[in-house]
């Protein structure tokens, strides 16, 4: 197996797929495009590529990850299959489920792979936590949480970037929660937002998910811990399973700690491993040259969405319950959905 893979983007998450290649065997990373000549040389002097333009891409590459800032994630992706490539697409997928929905046409159309990047998904620790949460039988409880500090980079803090703290970080959470309560499906959305006053998104989101077996999962993302903590737990009448990811990785099953799978000796990074980086770029290869559709697509990544346009809609109206499917305005940001919902 080999594939030629393209960089369409040259900020932090750029840095750790970078990383995580060096552990893919036959991953060959040859181009990087960025807004900025610079930049684009910057990154591709790290990983040993060419740097290129936006409108260069494919340039000659097999595949192209995907990890502009969101508004140019449909487009780019659009313009990478048109040209015959394989696509991996960073979180969120999209600004807007309209731009989701095209994303999901092309992916349909066949001809060419669209997988979604939640390298949570392939993480062992969050891998294991679902196996176990699978055992439990139907659950009573279930919440994931991801809390940190506001990130001092990029567009972030932004209204153009589509969102804030839920639709960026919290994506995570509420695809580990979707993957943990497996084929039960989210009928219902209830999120509550919390902006500050020095930026123009939020920074603190609740948001609960209400499944058709009447479970009702708690998905907290938040910018306003110094100490970052990102954990799940899983709970039936007959048992618990407990999994953090930070700030230590630890697994449990009714309170009694079982071992998790350790990075391979003399990785460069051992998290490029334990967070799912690696498996994630090793899977896409595999799919790439098989030809086979990626568990982590583009529909999963496009119910990630709907959740997060569900909650930030359901915020703009004190809270209420939104349906799923979602049937607001799918030309709106999040951020729109919440701040301005009646334009």
């Amino acid at each position: 197996m080999a594939i030629d893979l393209a960089l369409a983007g040259a900020g932090h998450i750029t840095i750790v797929h970078g990383l995580a290649a060096r552990d893919v065997p036959g991953l060959t990373i040859t181009r990087v495009a960025s807004r900025t000549p610079e930049a684009a040389a910057e990154r591709a002097g790290q990983v040993k590529a060419e740097a290129c333009t936006y409108d260069e891409l494919p340039a000659g590459a097999d595949a192209v990850l995907v990890a502009t800032p969101p508004a140019r994630h449909a487009a780019d992706a659009l313009q990478a299959m048109a040209a015959g490539a394989h696509v991996l697409v960073e979180k969120p997928l999209a600004t807007t489920l309209e731009q989701a929905d095209a994303l999901v046409d092309a992916s349909a159309a066949g001809g060419h792979l669209l997988s979604y990047a939640e390298n949570l998904a392939f993480a062992p620790v969050v891998q294991a936590a679902v196996a176990f949460t699978g055992q439990l039988g139907p659950l009573r409880n279930l919440e994931v949480r991801s809390l940190q500090e506001r990130p001092d980079w990029g567009g972030f803090l932004e209204a153009e970037w589509g969102g804030g703290v839920l639709f960026d970080l919290g994506v995570h959470p509420i695809a580990v929660a979707l993957l943990l309560a497996e084929d039960d499906p989210v009928v219902a959305v209830r999120g509550r937002l919390e902006g500050a006053a020095d930026i123009e998104v939020d920074e603190y989101a609740e948001v609960d998910l209400v499944f058709g077996s009447g479970l009702v999962a708690r998905v907290v993302a938040s910018w306003r811990d110094p100490q970052p903590q990102w954990d799940l737990q899983a709970a039936s009448d007959t048992g618990v399973v407990r999994a953090d990811l930070l700030p230590h990785l630890t697994l449990e099953r009714n309170g009694e700690p079982l071992p998790v799978p350790a990075a391979p000796q003399g990785t460069d990074l051992p998290q490029v491993h334990q967070f799912g980086y690696v498996a994630q770029l090793s899977a896409f290869v595999a799919d790439a040259t098989a030809g086979t559709e990626p568990v982590i697509g583009a529909e999963f990544g496009r119910l990630v969405l709907e959740v997060v346009c569900a909650a930030y809609a359901s915020a703009s109206q004190g809270g209420a319950d939104v349906a799923l499917p979602f049937t607001g305005r799918r030309d709106r940001t999040p951020l729109q959905l919440w701040r301005d919902p009646t334009a």
